[in-house]
């Protein structure tokens, strides 16, 4: 008789009276194959997942090669990489869970304030948006004037690839053809007939109606003539004849100079990323530099932004302090009233009181704007009897429906939260204290605030945090005006520190772009922020510890 031996499926015997097979009531784990099976296929979706992230991963890295973004190029790559080979290895289990996340934290988290710290010591903004190599290229480019009793050229307008394009025959009979981005290069199959391009193989030759529809384009249009900047361009007036141009400013690698070829100025590169003369006057075009502490200098020392700059700041704290704490108290009454059991209808009532919070903040601010207009809104129409109100004109009103709007939108969520705390709170806790002989406000004050709070302090916090950033409301509904009348910037009365970046960067068009002086400010407030919440949350963990 033979000796039981452990298998994976416990304690068998290998023999059977009479010699016979040991009988099996059921299969041994994997014997028809199944294991295997699941585990080759959940191999090949591993695979099919990472194949599909490599090939999105390699896409980038060729669209980043291919603009000379190297930063993004090596960030690609080291990401390619830990995927790679996070996923393929059995020893990075928990980062097979935390890659994704930390991956969009690096990219849409810490990369964009580096960056934006980095660009706040710089000058970048209109005339310094790029290198100084492109900006010698720009200025060689905007500055050419016609050649004097230079040739003419038989000239054809031509698309490929979607641009525009001229195609030219040479005195020898030789023609060329190139676009904006590409200079001119000769095409030996093309075909000539009466002195004219007739056919470009590659490339369409454009009919008369559609030049003239596009005539803006076609006259505005610069073909280099070769890759030296210096060699001019063509360009035409009448869709028919090329003219050569070229820059009345010469550009000297060496001395490392412009200089204008008409006046004999001198122009050399200053420290501010730009070229200037000896009289001071610049060039329009320069490079970003790095400028130091300058942004932030101007920001707090240049009047223009310093005193507006004063009282957005005030106006901020105001607006972030008085949104909390108003939408606080709302939502905390509505949720002690509709959390007496006593209440009938306490679910439809709930219901009502959560449907501002379920609109777009975006699409009721633009609702409110209406509303509150001085000439037919809503309110003034109906609620005061055709009344011209000045809700968002004048400066203490808009603040005031600002306020007011802000209040509509965020009770819903301050009496969401509010509700679920005193719901969850201990009845034995509750109930002790009565037995203590304590009334109903010395508990409420003594125990329901003091545990209510522990639960909702940090997202007092969050919604403090969102207040003194909240663009969405002040650009929606007043668009931080009524402006200062003694203000050379954009500036308003309800503007807030973000709106004031929007309005200082220039994206909104009302200013010239200042990338280096928003970037500076959007530092500043993160700062306030940071500061501000690490000392709430400092207050939180010690109401933790008394409760």
């Amino acid at each position: 008789m033979s000796t039981p031996q452990s298998t994976l499926d416990g304690p068998v015997s290998t023999g059977a009276p009479g010699g016979g097979e040991p009988p099996t009531d059921r299969p041994r784990r994997g014997g028809d194959g199944s294991h295997a099976r699941n585990y080759s296929r959940g191999f090949v979706v591993k695979l099919a997942i990472i194949a599909l992230v490599d090939a999105l991963g390699v896409l980038g890295v060729l669209a980043a090669w291919g603009q000379g973004s190297y930063g993004i190029l090596a960030s690609m790559v080291a990401l390619l990489v830990a995927a790679n080979w996070v996923y393929f290895s059995r020893r990075a289990l928990p980062m097979k869970y935390i890659l994704p996340g930390l991956a969009f934290l690096l990219v849409y988290q810490v990369y964009v304030v580096v960056y934006t710290g980095f660009v706040a010591f710089t000058n970048y903004g209109d005339g310094h948006n790029s290198t100084k190599e492109q900006a010698i290229e720009a200025l060689l480019i905007q500055n050419e004037r016609r050649v004097e009793g230079s040739a003419s050229y038989p000239l054809t307008v031509v698309e490929r690839d979607g641009e525009l394009g001229f195609a030219i025959i040479t005195a020898d009979g030789d023609v060329q053809v190139g676009t904006a981005d590409e200079p001119l290069s000769t095409q030996d199959d093309a075909a000539v007939s009466d002195g004219r391009v007739t056919d470009v193989p590659g490339a369409t030759i454009l009919d008369r109606a559609t030049v003239l529809a596009r005539q803006d384009e076609v006259t505005t249009l610069r073909v280099p003539f070769s890759d030296d900047p210096e060699d001019g361009s063509i360009r035409t007036q009448d869709a028919r004849t090329g003219y050569v141009y070229t820059s009345t400013l010469e550009h000297d690698a060496q001395a490392d100079t412009l200089t204008d070829t008409t006046t004999g100025t001198v122009y050399r590169p200053n420290d501010h990323g730009q070229f200037e003369a000896e009289d001071g006057t610049t060039l329009a075009v320069g490079w970003r530099v790095v400028v130091g502490l300058e942004n932030f200098t101007t920001a707090f020392g240049d009047s223009r932004y310093a005193g507006p700059f004063v009282k957005i700041l005030v106006w901020t704290f105001a607006f972030a302090v008085i949104s909390v704490a108003s939408t606080f108290l709302l939502g905390l009454f509505l949720a002690m009233v509709f959390n007496d059991p006593r209440l009938r209808g306490r679910k439809v009532y709930r219901t009502l009181l959560i449907l501002p919070y379920a609109i777009p903040g975006f699409l009721a601010a633009l609702v409110w704007a209406g509303l509150l207009n001085r000439s037919y809104g809503f309110v003034n129409q109906v609620l005061f009897n055709g009344a011209a109100i000045g809700w968002l004109t004048d400066p203490w009103l808009a603040k005031l429906s600002v306020i007011g709007v802000n209040l509509w939108l965020g009770f819903p969520y301050m009496f969401l939260i509010c509700t679920g705390a005193l719901q969850s709170l201990p009845t034995d806790v509750l109930e002790a204290a009565k037995i203590d002989g304590a009334g109903k406000l010395r508990t409420w004050r003594s125990v329901t605030l003091p545990l209510l709070l522990v639960s909702t302090a940090p997202l007092l916090i969050s919604s403090f945090a969102f207040n003194f950033n909240n663009f969405t409301l002040i650009y929606m509904l007043t668009k931080g005006g009524p402006r200062f009348p003694d203000a050379s910037v954009p500036l308003g009365h309800t503007d807030i520190l973000i709106s004031m970046v929007y309005a200082v960067s220039g994206l909104d068009g009302t200013a010239p772009k200042n990338y280096g002086l928003a970037s500076a400010l959007s530092i500043v407030i993160f700062v306030i922020v940071a500061t501000i919440s690490a000392l709430a949350f400092r207050r939180t963990r010690s109401l933790e510890e008394i409760s």
